[in-house]
């Protein structure tokens, strides 16, 4: 085979993995706009409802680490193959599911899948693509992630209008099945490095169980059962810790954390950027439509804006991190990031829509600099042995990140207002906790700056 032969079928490969990156995030975000005609139909309080997207979230971010060791075992390829199977198949029940608790059940389904093709995607760009090609290949890669968030509330909602919510999950099926497909016929290669090692089940388990009740806790924050649960997932993961330091094959090797720098700062990083930006667009929602009294689909065109221009910008900033070192693209990125929340800061109720827009777009730009460059240091400074558990460890650092942001969003909110609908009478409590939660996430960007930059050079696998 020659080498426009090998390039072809490198770029197909990437295509299929652009599919998986594009399908998960969009089976999370779009079922959202859905809820209000999932919960007539199946007659669901506000608590049910929720469950159904956050059931998703929550195994999709619980199972992404103990998958990812699998995957190491047994092959890349067959856990990713598979994981579309599932997701195609969950698709399905949760389109002919009869009640809520059958349609949480197929979702906790749909997101253990999601977590085998999420720790594994990004694991299989790193081994089919040089260090040379590396950062470009997963900058598209990222780029089809946000294209994926991007799309989701307004394919959703045309979906869901033309054809009923059940619509969203059958569009979603023949992808799947087409990309199982593809990626067992065309990638000859498992890559098991880790094959002759043993499966860590008690450290899995404790893992399991301790990461299910933090992030269930933190997105319940400020119930006091959801400290509880925080504190109880805390020490839960404080036990596995100690635990994997004594296994002679542990679950999540973490040497990679204590003996790799730049592996270690590259994810506190990502934890850090992921806290700072994902609650932004709840925050942002709960104001244009309570404060400026814009309606759903209006809001969700003021919002698209940052996640259009994370896409745009993540395209070609992993490709700038093959030539340039990403702790630099990274560290500018946040400093963007930063930028765009102090801009946020005055928001009051007469602040103009093209302001705001502004704001989403450094935000944007910042978000695209910094995750595209920042994965291609995490996935190059591991052994190739760990890349699966090294991609689910940065998937782990986006959904656990996501979950902290929206719980600081979600309980300074309720310090200033309690559990009150916002309104005229409680607007500038309301208007006060949104700068209180976006000085919070500067803080943390600022941190988040220091990570990034002490994490010194990257040496590409």
């Amino acid at each position: 085979m020659d080498q426009q032969e090998i390039q072809k079928k490198k770029n197909f490969i990437l295509s299929l993995m652009m599919i998986s990156s594009f399908v998960a995030p969009f089976l999370g975000s779009s079922v959202n706009i859905a809820l209000p005609s999932i919960s007539r139909d199946f007659g669901m309080n506000a608590v049910t409802m929720s469950w159904v997207s956050m059931a998703y979230l929550l195994a999709s971010a619980v199972f992404l680490v103990p998958l990812g060791k699998l995957a190491d075992l047994i092959g890349r390829v067959k856990v990713f193959v598979l994981g579309n199977i599932i997701v195609a198949t969950a698709s399905l029940l949760c389109a002919i599911a009869k009640d809520s608790t059958m349609l949480i059940i197929f979702r906790v389904l749909q997101g253990i899948g999601s977590a085998m093709m999420f720790g594994t995607n990004m694991a299989i760009i790193t081994a089919v693509f040089p260090p040379n090609q590396r950062g470009k290949a997963i900058g598209i890669n990222v780029t089809a992630v946000y294209l994926g968030l991007s799309a989701a509330p307004v394919l959703g909602g045309i979906l869901t209008q033309t054809f009923g919510w059940q619509s969203i999950f059958i569009v979603t099926i023949p992808f799947g099945i087409f990309v199982a497909m593809a990626a067992r016929l065309v990638i000859q290669t498992d890559w098991a490095e880790a094959k002759n090692e043993k499966f860590d089940y008690s450290g899995s388990i404790i893992y399991l169980l301790s990461m299910s009740a933090f992030m269930y806790g933190f997105s319940r924050l400020p119930d006091p059962l959801a400290f509880g649960l925080v504190l109880f997932g805390a020490m839960g993961l404080l036990l596995f810790w100690r635990v994997e330091l004594k296994t002679p094959f542990p679950v999540f090797n973490m040497q990679l954390f204590f003996g790799n720098r730049l592996f270690a700062l590259s994810n506190l990083a990502a934890l850090i950027n992921y806290a700072t930006t994902f609650a932004v667009t709840f925050v942002l929602s709960l104001y244009l439509q309570y404060i400026k009294g814009l309606s759903p689909r209006d809001a969700g065109i003021i919002l698209i804006a940052q996640p259009i221009m994370m896409a745009i910008v993540a395209s070609f900033s992993g490709k700038l991190s093959d030539k340039y070192q990403p702790r630099i693209l990274s560290s500018i990125g946040m400093g963007v990031i930063a930028i765009g929340l102090v801009l946020l800061l005055p928001l009051n109720s007469s602040t103009s829509n093209s302001y705001l827009i502004l704001s989403l777009i450094l935000l944007g730009i910042g978000f695209g600099l910094f995750s595209s460059p920042n994965t291609n240091a995490v996935m190059s400074s591991v052994a190739k042995k760990f890349l699966g558990t090294a991609s689910a460890t940065v998937a782990t650092m986006r959904m656990t990140g996501q979950m902290v942001s929206m719980g600081i969003a979600t309980l300074v909110i309720h310090i200033f207002i309690g559990k009150e609908r916002i309104s005229l009478s409680n607007q500038d409590a309301f208007l006060h906790s949104v700068s209180i939660t976006f000085a919070i996430f500067i803080g943390l960007s600022l941190v988040g700056i220091w990570a990034s930059l002490a994490r010194g050079n990257s040496q590409k696998n």
